[in-house]
Protein backbone atom coordinates (compact mmCIF):
# COMPACT_ATOMS: atom_id res chain seq x y z
CA UNK A 1 0.00 0.00 0.00
CA UNK A 2 1.19 3.27 -0.94
CA UNK A 3 2.42 5.51 1.81
CA UNK A 4 1.18 8.39 0.39
CA UNK A 5 -2.23 7.84 0.53
CA UNK A 6 -4.63 10.06 2.98
CA UNK A 7 -5.78 8.25 6.18
CA UNK A 8 -9.16 6.93 6.15
CA UNK A 9 -9.84 7.26 2.75
CA UNK A 10 -12.19 9.57 0.89
CA UNK A 11 -14.66 10.25 -2.01
CA UNK A 12 -12.56 11.10 -4.85
CA UNK A 13 -14.90 13.78 -5.40
CA UNK A 14 -14.41 15.61 -2.43
CA UNK A 15 -10.82 14.92 -2.46
CA UNK A 16 -10.68 17.28 -5.20
CA UNK A 17 -13.02 19.79 -4.35
CA UNK A 18 -12.00 23.41 -5.48
CA UNK A 19 -12.51 24.75 -1.55
CA UNK A 20 -9.89 22.13 -0.55
CA UNK A 21 -6.21 20.73 -1.25
CA UNK A 22 -6.22 17.49 -3.11
CA UNK A 23 -5.81 14.53 -1.01
CA UNK A 24 -5.64 10.99 -2.63
CA UNK A 25 -7.86 8.42 -1.32
CA UNK A 26 -6.57 5.42 0.40
CA UNK A 27 -6.44 2.20 -2.35
CA UNK A 28 -6.85 -1.40 -1.39
CA UNK A 29 -6.20 -4.10 -3.97
CA UNK A 30 -7.87 -7.80 -3.58
CA UNK A 31 -9.06 -10.70 -5.03
CA UNK A 32 -12.57 -10.45 -3.52
CA UNK A 33 -15.49 -9.99 -5.96
CA UNK A 34 -17.22 -6.24 -5.53
CA UNK A 35 -20.85 -5.22 -5.94
CA UNK A 36 -23.76 -2.85 -3.89
CA UNK A 37 -22.81 -4.36 0.22
CA UNK A 38 -20.36 -6.88 -0.57
CA UNK A 39 -18.92 -7.91 2.65
CA UNK A 40 -14.62 -8.03 1.96
CA UNK A 41 -12.90 -9.58 4.63
CA UNK A 42 -9.03 -8.05 5.05
CA UNK A 43 -5.94 -10.34 5.76
CA UNK A 44 -3.62 -9.83 8.59
CA UNK A 45 -1.11 -6.94 6.52
CA UNK A 46 -3.85 -4.83 5.19
CA UNK A 47 -5.69 -4.39 8.35
CA UNK A 48 -2.43 -3.89 10.09
CA UNK A 49 -1.91 -1.31 7.35
CA UNK A 50 -5.26 0.41 7.86
CA UNK A 51 -5.36 0.48 11.72
CA UNK A 52 -1.70 0.87 12.91
CA UNK A 53 0.01 2.78 9.88
CA UNK A 54 -3.29 5.19 8.64
CA UNK A 55 -4.94 5.01 11.84
CA UNK A 56 -8.17 4.11 10.34
CA UNK A 57 -10.98 3.57 12.52
CA UNK A 58 -14.79 1.81 11.75
CA UNK A 59 -16.44 4.33 9.50
CA UNK A 60 -14.19 5.73 8.06
CA UNK A 61 -13.56 5.07 4.12
CA UNK A 62 -11.45 3.41 1.74
CA UNK A 63 -11.67 2.27 -2.20
CA UNK A 64 -11.46 -1.30 -3.67
CA UNK A 65 -10.25 -2.48 -6.57
CA UNK A 66 -9.73 -5.68 -7.82
CA UNK A 67 -9.21 -5.73 -11.54
CA UNK A 68 -12.48 -6.83 -12.69
CA UNK A 69 -15.16 -5.02 -10.95
CA UNK A 70 -13.97 -1.52 -10.87
CA UNK A 71 -13.19 0.65 -7.89
CA UNK A 72 -15.59 0.74 -5.52
CA UNK A 73 -15.79 2.81 -2.32
CA UNK A 74 -16.36 0.67 0.87
CA UNK A 75 -16.46 1.60 4.63
CA UNK A 76 -14.37 0.15 7.56
CA UNK A 77 -16.78 -2.11 9.50
CA UNK A 78 -14.38 -3.70 11.58
CA UNK A 79 -10.71 -3.43 12.70
CA UNK A 80 -9.48 -6.24 14.72
CA UNK A 81 -5.50 -8.07 15.08
CA UNK A 82 -4.75 -10.20 12.31
CA UNK A 83 -8.41 -9.26 10.32
CA UNK A 84 -10.48 -6.72 8.88
CA UNK A 85 -13.83 -6.04 7.34
CA UNK A 86 -15.05 -3.51 4.90
CA UNK A 87 -18.10 -3.12 2.92
CA UNK A 88 -18.71 -2.13 -0.56
CA UNK A 89 -20.94 1.03 -0.85
CA UNK A 90 -21.56 2.28 -4.28
CA UNK A 91 -18.74 1.87 -7.82
CA UNK A 92 -16.58 4.91 -8.18
CA UNK A 93 -15.04 3.98 -12.05
CA UNK A 94 -15.68 1.12 -13.90
CA UNK A 95 -13.32 -0.73 -15.11
CA UNK A 96 -11.06 0.25 -17.99
CA UNK A 97 -8.42 -2.30 -19.61
CA UNK A 98 -4.43 -0.91 -19.42
CA UNK A 99 -2.73 -0.64 -22.48
CA UNK A 100 -1.60 -4.13 -24.38
CA UNK A 101 2.01 -3.31 -23.48
CA UNK A 102 4.54 -5.71 -22.03
CA UNK A 103 8.22 -5.02 -20.50
CA UNK A 104 10.38 -7.90 -20.81
CA UNK A 105 13.27 -7.69 -18.51
CA UNK A 106 16.72 -9.60 -17.40
CA UNK A 107 16.34 -9.01 -13.49
CA UNK A 108 18.62 -6.93 -12.06
CA UNK A 109 20.02 -6.01 -8.66
CA UNK A 110 16.98 -5.62 -5.94
CA UNK A 111 17.22 -1.82 -5.55
CA UNK A 112 17.11 -1.29 -9.19
CA UNK A 113 14.68 -4.26 -10.02
CA UNK A 114 12.45 -2.90 -7.27
CA UNK A 115 12.21 0.70 -8.97
CA UNK A 116 11.85 -0.82 -12.47
CA UNK A 117 9.13 -2.86 -11.62
CA UNK A 118 7.39 -0.28 -9.81
CA UNK A 119 7.84 2.06 -12.53
CA UNK A 120 6.95 -0.44 -15.51
CA UNK A 121 3.03 -0.33 -13.04
CA UNK A 122 2.78 3.23 -13.04
CA UNK A 123 3.77 3.58 -16.83
CA UNK A 124 0.72 0.98 -17.26
CA UNK A 125 2.38 -2.15 -18.74
CA UNK A 126 -0.19 -4.45 -18.51
CA UNK A 127 2.17 -7.97 -18.06
CA UNK A 128 5.85 -7.88 -16.67
CA UNK A 129 8.19 -10.82 -17.64
CA UNK A 130 11.44 -11.69 -16.11
CA UNK A 131 13.59 -13.19 -19.16
CA UNK A 132 17.29 -14.91 -18.36
CA UNK A 133 19.67 -14.53 -20.81
CA UNK A 134 23.71 -15.39 -21.17
CA UNK A 135 25.06 -12.30 -18.93
CA UNK A 136 21.83 -12.59 -16.31
CA UNK A 137 23.96 -11.63 -12.80
CA UNK A 138 20.76 -12.05 -10.77
CA UNK A 139 20.16 -16.20 -9.98
CA UNK A 140 16.89 -16.06 -8.59
CA UNK A 141 13.94 -13.80 -9.03
CA UNK A 142 11.49 -13.07 -6.19
CA UNK A 143 8.10 -13.39 -7.88
CA UNK A 144 6.12 -12.47 -4.18
CA UNK A 145 8.54 -9.60 -4.28
CA UNK A 146 7.27 -8.20 -7.51
CA UNK A 147 4.26 -8.93 -7.04
CA UNK A 148 4.22 -7.06 -3.73
CA UNK A 149 5.79 -3.92 -5.72
CA UNK A 150 3.33 -4.45 -7.82
CA UNK A 151 0.03 -3.98 -5.55
CA UNK A 152 2.02 -1.07 -4.01
CA UNK A 153 2.43 0.86 -7.32
CA UNK A 154 -1.02 0.09 -9.01
CA UNK A 155 -2.54 1.32 -5.41
CA UNK A 156 -0.72 4.80 -6.03
CA UNK A 157 -0.95 5.26 -9.44
CA UNK A 158 -4.43 4.94 -9.59
CA UNK A 159 -4.74 2.12 -12.01
CA UNK A 160 -8.00 -0.02 -12.04
CA UNK A 161 -5.70 -3.58 -12.37
CA UNK A 162 -2.53 -5.02 -11.23
CA UNK A 163 -0.19 -6.26 -14.26
CA UNK A 164 0.30 -10.12 -14.99
CA UNK A 165 3.66 -11.26 -13.33
CA UNK A 166 5.35 -13.71 -15.26
CA UNK A 167 7.49 -16.83 -14.31
CA UNK A 168 11.10 -16.11 -15.49
CA UNK A 169 11.54 -17.78 -19.04
CA UNK A 170 15.13 -18.62 -20.95
CA UNK A 171 15.32 -15.96 -23.85
CA UNK A 172 15.00 -18.96 -26.41
CA UNK A 173 12.03 -20.01 -25.53
CA UNK A 174 10.71 -16.59 -24.96
CA UNK A 175 11.51 -16.29 -28.88
CA UNK A 176 10.37 -19.78 -29.67
CA UNK A 177 6.68 -19.20 -27.98
CA UNK A 178 6.35 -15.24 -29.34
CA UNK A 179 3.04 -14.62 -30.43
CA UNK A 180 4.53 -12.40 -34.50
CA UNK A 181 1.26 -10.38 -34.20
CA UNK A 182 2.98 -8.94 -30.84
CA UNK A 183 5.79 -6.38 -31.93
CA UNK A 184 8.89 -6.58 -29.89
CA UNK A 185 11.20 -3.40 -29.34
CA UNK A 186 14.75 -4.53 -28.81
CA UNK A 187 16.73 -1.68 -26.84
CA UNK A 188 20.11 -2.76 -28.67
CA UNK A 189 23.04 -1.04 -27.99
CA UNK A 190 24.60 -2.07 -31.21
CA UNK A 191 24.29 1.18 -33.03
CA UNK A 192 23.02 0.68 -36.45
CA UNK A 193 19.36 0.56 -34.74
CA UNK A 194 16.31 3.26 -35.41
CA UNK A 195 15.15 5.66 -32.79
CA UNK A 196 12.71 4.05 -31.06
CA UNK A 197 9.78 7.11 -31.45
CA UNK A 198 11.11 6.67 -35.22
CA UNK A 199 9.76 3.37 -34.97
CA UNK A 200 6.64 3.60 -33.24
CA UNK A 201 5.50 6.16 -35.78
CA UNK A 202 5.95 4.18 -38.30
CA UNK A 203 4.32 1.24 -36.60
CA UNK A 204 1.33 2.10 -35.65
CA UNK A 205 -0.87 1.00 -33.37
CA UNK A 206 -1.13 -2.71 -32.15
CA UNK A 207 0.16 -4.78 -29.33
CA UNK A 208 3.50 -4.42 -28.49
CA UNK A 209 6.17 -5.36 -25.87
CA UNK A 210 9.63 -3.28 -25.11
CA UNK A 211 12.98 -5.93 -23.96
CA UNK A 212 15.87 -4.68 -21.75
CA UNK A 213 18.99 -6.63 -21.31
CA UNK A 214 21.14 -7.07 -18.14
CA UNK A 215 23.47 -5.20 -16.88
CA UNK A 216 26.66 -6.66 -19.48
CA UNK A 217 24.17 -6.17 -22.77
CA UNK A 218 23.03 -8.62 -24.57
CA UNK A 219 25.41 -11.76 -25.82
CA UNK A 220 26.41 -11.71 -29.99
CA UNK A 221 24.47 -14.85 -30.56
CA UNK A 222 21.49 -13.36 -28.32
CA UNK A 223 21.25 -10.32 -30.76
CA UNK A 224 21.42 -11.99 -33.46
CA UNK A 225 18.78 -14.34 -32.74
CA UNK A 226 16.38 -10.92 -31.48
CA UNK A 227 17.47 -9.33 -35.01
CA UNK A 228 16.27 -12.48 -36.97
CA UNK A 229 12.87 -12.27 -35.75
CA UNK A 230 10.37 -10.91 -38.33
CA UNK A 231 8.04 -9.49 -35.10
CA UNK A 232 11.68 -7.68 -33.44
CA UNK A 233 12.23 -3.76 -34.35
CA UNK A 234 16.23 -3.23 -33.11
CA UNK A 235 15.96 0.30 -31.82
CA UNK A 236 18.33 2.96 -30.13
CA UNK A 237 17.08 4.85 -26.87
CA UNK A 238 19.86 7.30 -28.15
CA UNK A 239 23.41 8.46 -27.72
CA UNK A 240 24.26 7.63 -23.97
CA UNK A 241 24.24 4.47 -22.78
CA UNK A 242 21.13 3.89 -19.96
CA UNK A 243 21.22 1.18 -17.29
CA UNK A 244 18.47 -1.48 -17.69
CA UNK A 245 16.14 0.37 -15.29
CA UNK A 246 16.41 3.73 -16.77
CA UNK A 247 16.07 1.92 -20.16
CA UNK A 248 12.76 0.76 -19.03
CA UNK A 249 11.44 3.72 -18.22
CA UNK A 250 12.36 5.60 -21.58
CA UNK A 251 11.71 2.77 -23.46
CA UNK A 252 7.90 2.26 -21.73
CA UNK A 253 7.58 6.34 -21.83
CA UNK A 254 7.95 6.89 -25.41
CA UNK A 255 5.80 3.89 -26.15
CA UNK A 256 2.89 5.23 -24.35
CA UNK A 257 3.29 9.28 -25.59
CA UNK A 258 2.97 8.00 -29.31
CA UNK A 259 0.39 4.54 -29.10
CA UNK A 260 -0.49 4.27 -25.45
CA UNK A 261 -2.94 5.95 -23.52
CA UNK A 262 -0.99 9.62 -23.25
CA UNK A 263 -2.19 10.47 -26.84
Amino acid sequence: MSDKSAPGGQDPAAANHPDGPYRPATRLYGEADLAAEAVVELGADQSHYLQHVLRCKPGDRVNLFNGRDGEWLAEIEGLRKGRGQLRAERRLRPQQASPDLWLVFAPVKRARLDYMVQKAVELGVSALIPVVTRFTMVERVKEERLVANAIEAAEQCDRLDVPEIRDPIALPALIRDWDPARSLYFCDEGGDARPLIEVLRHKGPGPGAVIIGPEGGFHRQERELLRSQAFVAPVTLGPRILRSDTAAVVALSLWQSVLGDWV
